[in-house]
């Protein structure tokens, strides 16, 4: 039975328990084949011992927040479990940090924590971000900060790490007494690279600033311990993570916080459920958690299907996750680098800096739209192009790229010929990613290289810069829901 099982048996269980693994498209070729899914770091897919538990919860369904007819005391004895399962999940001490859900990923947990650390400290107008930055962990500060500092990043041979720790304390030291918080993303969504949190959050603390930290790419990836009693100075104050990226699809986002810093200004967001009384003339709002920080009817059965996800996370191991994935990521970059005309974009050394979840990547003579169409279209696998929100991040590592055919261009084509080549390739993998399936992308990408001209013949773009192939169209309807 799955409940009796921990560790590798659990992971080997569990890595094809997922429902989307055998689905099957038809091709430009006319063969009908599984697909391939590489697209994680966007969403993952749903775990299905999640799901059947939700499914199941769904007979007792109710609005929380009473204890008087059944339904409710399941609900409401569930919805607090997921809160408890998120903190623990985390290593945060329950008396020292909350757990709060939050819209459907990391953005909306972003922005309440921005204006809460800038209502908290109004006078420290300073916060830190990385240039690695997901546009969800670098504008929410922009809009609430006075002024926004990008701390560089490491460079060797010509490619990016992860952010230089000198730099950020020296900038730290520099801005000492305006600095509210420095706000770091865990992991890169678009080179999968790992910051150094712990020791960022230990120079934060030294500088009189608090450590929040970007967890969408961290949290189904890497053991999280955000409360170190050995090393308190390195504790993170508030995390921020994606539900959907962490194997369950349409559930909240999540903010674990400090429970003090939360207390310290009232709840951005009002409304039935955190107040403990009101008046004509004012309210009163409630000092216990989540409630004070969960207005309005909450996303029960999406909080409950994430913390089985977790649940069983924390069952196999995190540890072992990470074993596993580093496993398959250098297998990824092992194959990937022999194949002639391929760039992989920041720190590929996993020694110099570690990755989980992603590679991105472009191919020579092939614009990263085109590539990831025929990777699609040709060979089922299911990758994502473009600028991954991450705009000045990206910009930063193809600008020789985008520079190097410019010359040969008009100048009243150049516009539309940036904005092909803006972008790279992202190959991202999930608990279910397996070694056959990095053989079957570096296969494909190898038969690309060889005989790139034939397929580049097959495509045009069209009047929204997309590329389209001439011939082969995708029938959507057969696949509507209703």
């Amino acid at each position: 039975m799955l409940h009796k099982k921990t560790g590798s048996a659990l992971f080997t269980e569990i890595q094809n328990a997922f429902i989307g693994l055998d689905t099957q498209y038809t091709l430009a070729t006319g063969e009908t084949t599984k697909r391939i899914y590489l697209d994680s770091t966007a969403s993952t897919l749903m775990m299905k011992p999640a799901h059947d538990v939700v499914e199941h919860y769904y007979q007792h369904y109710a609005n929380t927040h009473s204890t008087l007819h059944f339904g409710a005391k399941i609900s409401t004895d569930y919805y607090q479990w997921a809160h408890e399962r998120m903190l623990s999940f985390l290593g945060a001490n329950p008396k020292t940090y909350a757990c709060f859900f939050t819209g459907s990923g990391t953005t909306a947990g972003m922005n309440r924590l921005a204006r809460i650390f800038k209502h908290a400290r109004p006078k420290k107008t300073t916060a830190l971000v990385s240039i690695m930055e997901h546009h969800s962990n670098d504008l929410p500060h922009r809009k609430h900060m006075e002024k926004i500092i990008h701390v560089p990043l490491k460079e060797r041979n010509g490619k990016l790490g992860c952010v230089c720790i000198d730099m950020l304390e020296n900038i730290c030291k520099e801005h000492q007494g305006q600095l509210n918080y420095i706000a770091l993303t865990g992991v890169s969504n678009v080179t999968g690279i790992m910051n150094p949190i712990y020791e960022a959050a230990e120079i934060a603390h030294r500088y009189g600033a608090y450590m929040i930290v970007d967890g969408a790419q961290l949290a189904a990836h890497v053991p999280v311990q955000m409360c170190n009693p050995k090393h308190p100075e390195q504790n993170i104050d508030a995390l921020v993570f994606s539900g959907h990226k962490t194997y369950y699809p349409g559930s909240p986002g999540v903010v674990v916080a400090r429970k003090d810093l939360l207390l310290s200004v009232e709840p951005e967001e009002v409304g039935g459920g955190m107040v403990q009384d009101v008046f004509t003339e004012n309210y009163v709002v409630k000092s216990t958690f989540p409630d004070r920080e969960e207005a309005g009817t909450p996303n029960i059965p999406g909080a409950i299907g994430l913390a089985v996800a977790i649940d069983i996370l924390d069952r196999i191991g995190m540890d072992f996750l990470f074993k596993e994935e580093d496993k398959l990521i250098q297998l990824a970059l092992d194959k990937m680098t022999n194949i002639p005309g391929i760039r992989i974009y920041g720190e590929t050394n996993t020694n110099h800096c570690k990755r989980v979840a992603s590679i991105s990547f472009n191919m020579k003579d092939l614009d990263h739209g085109l590539t990831a169409a025929i990777l699609n279209d040709y060979f089922n696998i299911a990758v994502r192009n473009d600028c991954f929100c991450a705009h000045p991040y990206v910009k930063e590592m193809i600008m020789d790229d985008l520079m190097s055919g410019v010359e040969n261009i008009e100048m009243d084509d150049i516009d539309d010929y940036i904005e092909l080549k803006r972008g790279m390739v992202r190959a991202s993998f999930g608990l279910y990613s397996k070694d056959e399936d990095v053989h079957a992308l570096a296969d494909a990408l190898m038969e690309i290289s060889k005989n790139a001209e034939k397929y580049i013949s097959h495509y045009h773009v069209d009047a929204s810069g997309n590329y389209v192939h001439k011939s082969f169209r995708f029938d959507i309807e057969p696949f509507y829901p209703i």
